[in-house]
């Protein structure tokens, strides 16, 4: 009779699955590459199926391994929220949260974040990391994340997800550019002109592509910005206009000496909806609770009047 399986041989099938690679895989458990190949072996054994195919291309799942995958993490799912509960039973929050935020979001949001959940929470440690949204969302579901910080929608059966705040998104151009002098820019002014837009790896360059479809602008495709910065910059050089979230502007863009003039759309009307996002079957949901109490609490007091909570 076939020994049983263990929930740490399913732990090193979903890094394998993950990585499709045997060092890597191995690395990010902690173990050495031979330890690896050998409970996966015993893992197939105890199931009495193949699950991966081993040859030049390193580690691809067979059919078997496929059809496994997805039950694999909701086993893992299940177990991390058992342990979770028995952990936030026995002392209170505590532990590590891995906490996923978008790289034109997280800078200019998180430190104050952080710094509160410190104080409010010092047995809980918060490992933070920046990735495109859509990068994050995979990683969620991966289990690399337990929550993210990222624009809504979030489209996923298998994620809950919270609103949080709305950020103006503010009109940005270079300071000699002929609207630099004005106050008050409409929608129906735009029409015709270049817009300067993120890639589409991120939320936001959908919704600056549905805006120029709307009034009429031009989203270059020849000059995609792979950060805020390199937005900001390309639109001092007078290469397009470009809408910037209000809080880095706040952060980054200086009222007097900034090399762009940045001015309100639509009254401030133009938003991105923040919130946090995780997977339906999470551990620690009453964290999350708190969490997004916290983050509201930070936008209160450090953030009045540049952005409106939900």
């Amino acid at each position: 009779m076939p020994a049983d399986f263990t929930l740490r041989q399913l732990t090193y099938f979903l890094a394998l699955a993950d990585t499709r690679h045997y060092r890597r895989a191995a690395e990010r458990v902690g173990i050495s590459q031979p330890s690896l190949s050998q409970q996966i072996v015993a893992l197939e054994e105890a199931l009495g199926v193949e699950l991966v195919e081993r040859g030049q291309r390193g580690a691809v799942l067979t059919p078997h391994g496929r059809t496994m995958l997805e039950q694999a993490r909701r086993v893992a799912d299940e177990a991390d929220t058992l342990r979770a509960l028995a952990q936030d039973m026995r002392a209170g929050f505590g532990g590590t949260v891995r906490f996923g935020s978008t790289p034109t979001l997280g800078p200019y949001l998180l430190p104050h974040v952080m710094r509160q959940l410190h104080l409010s929470y010092p047995a809980l440690k918060v490992i933070a990391r920046d990735a495109t949204p859509l990068q994050l969302q995979d990683e969620l579901m991966t289990g690399q994340h337990d929550l993210i910080l990222t624009q809504l929608p979030v489209s996923s059966a298998d994620i809950e997800t919270q609103r949080l705040f709305r950020e103006p998104l503010k009109l940005a151009m270079a300071q000699d550019h002929p609207f630099a002098a004005r106050q008050n820019i409409a929608p129906s002014d735009l029409a015709g002109l270049d817009v300067i837009g993120l890639s589409d790896a991120y939320r936001l360059h959908t919704q600056i592509a549905a805006l120029c479809e709307e009034v009429g602008a031009n989203l270059r495709r020849d000059y995609e910005g792979t950060s805020l910065d390199a937005v900001r910059q390309m639109t001092a050089l007078d290469m397009g206009v470009s809408f910037l979230p209000a809080l880095y502007v706040r952060s980054e863009v200086s009222g007097d000496t900034g090399d762009v003039v940045v001015r309100p759309f639509r009254k401030d009307r133009l938003t991105r909806s923040i919130g946090l996002a995780w997977r339906r079957r999470a551990a620690h949901r009453e964290l999350i609770q708190r969490m997004a109490t916290l983050i509201r609490d930070v936008i209160r007091d450090r953030f009045a009047g540049i952005v409106q909570i939900e």
